[in-house]
């Protein structure tokens, strides 16, 4: 029997993944493996770089979870520092570079694995290549950018950008003993919130000696004389002085090569696959991590949503495909976690954005509370937000804003809404309930109550034009021992 090949370009979380579980399934003497890998480094959290710029992982060895010698030793061919030019589909083969020698070469395949991940968003404008302006995705980018934390004389830095890896790495920064301001283009911080809920993280960033300026659109880096950034220049001619500038606009799937070789794309650029991770229309290629799409279970529809948790499960299914196996990965709700300093962030499901782009008709309820009994000690304050479909009362998102104890209370929502449970059936869920870790009623279930309240008091009135616009009156007072529920409609 012929020894089958399979190349996989990309060696971080879906690549190596799925080429480990290939090889679990399948020895040498029956599957030959290569792996390109245009950095140095393999199987690492990408997602830990932020932490160990700020100093609460010591080493960057402790992200590497499988270096590329490990990967070596159990039978794949894996090349570091080669960068993958080139796929040809009709000849079955790819053309690769190392970046060391410049040497190029053609690799033949059976089966290929597409993992290329994203990149940073990098706008074109003045300056952007700049030293001193760095965007932050692979562990490469991670050292170049500590590297320059380390050997610059200043300590002022600006950050471009406030979602997710905008302001970790603006915490990250404020832990090294940088004067740090984030810039960016919103009404508020973390885009991926509502602008409420977004109001509370700004305040937050701002009490913690983090400056963040909203309605910022970014039109220039300036530079010394030896091309050294030293400001960063907004469109109405602010300026603000910048030893180091770090890019948190978010990032794009890396899909040139898929373009060029005429694969199919989603709209935000993304590979698209089936169930099985499989290319569409090519039975012999599968793909995963940063650089698809995936089906938004919620909303019905597929988008881009990069992070390490899909990506490693991508790469099993991959793997278990390849090596004649069966899985799938059939979707996901848009589960995330964050925390800027002592305030922890998390959402799941649709913002009020995404239902109206949806065409839903909602209802929402906000809540305060805190995150353990209220006469317990250390009782930190929370903010809960609850989305839920006007008409049925089916869980459409949940968004929590608060002190240490509130993100993971994510989890039971994005349980709930991969069930496609309503909030009347989420106000039913035991819980687990201790002063130490909850009030009696936990307020995730608070907010659930005012929902149901919200969908029974929609459906006893006609919805006014007003609120079918989505235009409602906003509710939550944000204060402790209060709540709100408001109506939204279709937008």
């Amino acid at each position: 029997m012929a020894v089958e090949r399979l190349v996989v370009v990309g060696g971080d979380a879906a690549g190596m993944s799925a080429a480990s579980q290939a090889r679990r399934l399948k020895g040498p003497a029956e599957l030959e493996i290569t792996a390109f890998e245009r950095g140095r480094f393999t199987s690492y959290s990408a997602c830990g770089i932020p932490y160990w710029i700020g100093g609460d992982v010591g080493d960057r060895d402790d992200l590497i979870a499988r270096t590329p010698e490990e990967h070596r030793a159990r039978g794949i061919d894996l090349r570091t520092r080669t960068e993958v030019l080139e796929l040809d589909l009709a000849g079955s083969r790819v053309r690769a570079r190392d970046l060391d020698s410049g040497a190029e070469s053609w690799t033949g395949f059976d089966k290929l694995v597409l993992a290329t991940g994203a990149r940073p968003v990098r706008p074109r404008m003045p300056g952007i290549g700049a030293h001193g302006v760095h965007g932050v995705q692979t562990l490469d980018d991670g050292q170049r950018l500590m590297d320059t934390l380390e050997r610059t004389g200043g300590r002022r830095a600006v950050v471009v950008g406030a979602g997710y890896i905008g302001v970790e790495m603006a915490e990250a920064l404020l832990h090294r003993g940088f004067e740090v301001t984030v810039l960016h283009r919103g009404e508020q911080p973390m885009s991926t919130l509502d602008p409420d809920m977004g109001g509370l993280v700004h305040t937050a960033m701002n009490r913690m000696g983090i400056r963040t300026v909203a309605g910022a659109e970014v039109a220039e880096v300036l530079t010394d004389g030896a091309g050294q950034a030293r400001a960063v220049r907004t469109a109405s001619g602010d300026e603000y002085p910048a030893d180091v500038v770090v890019l948190g606009i978010g990032v794009e799937p890396r899909t040139g090569l898929a373009r060029a070789a005429g694969l199919p794309l989603g709209a935000s650029g993304g590979l698209l696959t089936d169930l099985s991770m499989r290319v569409r229309g090519y039975g012999n290629v599968w793909a995963g991590g940063d650089c698809v799409e995936v089906l938004d279970l919620v909303a019905g529809r597929h988008r881009h949503v990069p992070l390490g948790t899909h990506a490693n499960k991508h790469g099993q299914v991959i793997g278990s495909g390849v090596g004649g196996g069966y899985a799938t990965f059939p979707g996901v709700v848009g589960t995330a976690v964050s925390k800027v300093c002592d305030l922890e962030i998390a959402r799941t499901g649709l913002r009020e954005a995404d239902a109206r782009e949806a065409g839903l008709q909602f209802v929402t309820a906000t809540v305060a509370s805190t995150t353990t009994a209220g006469y317990y000690p250390g009782a930190a304050g929370m903010t809960v937000k609850m989305l839920a479909e006007r008409r049925t009362g089916r869980l459409l998102g949940v968004q929590i804003v608060g002190g240490a104890g509130s993100a993971k209370r994510v989890d039971a929502a994005a349980v709930a809404l991969t069930a496609g449970m309503t909030v009347e059936q989420v106000v039913a869920l035991d819980l687990g309930y201790a002063p130490p870790f909850s009030p009696v009623w936990d307020p995730v279930l608070v907010a659930a109550r005012k929902a149901v309240a919200a969908v029974r008091s929609a459906g006893d009135r006609r919805v006014s034009a007003r609120c079918g616009c989505g235009r409602g009156p906003r509710g939550g007072s944000g204060r402790p021992g209060r709540s709100s529920a408001g109506r939204r409609g279709r937008g």
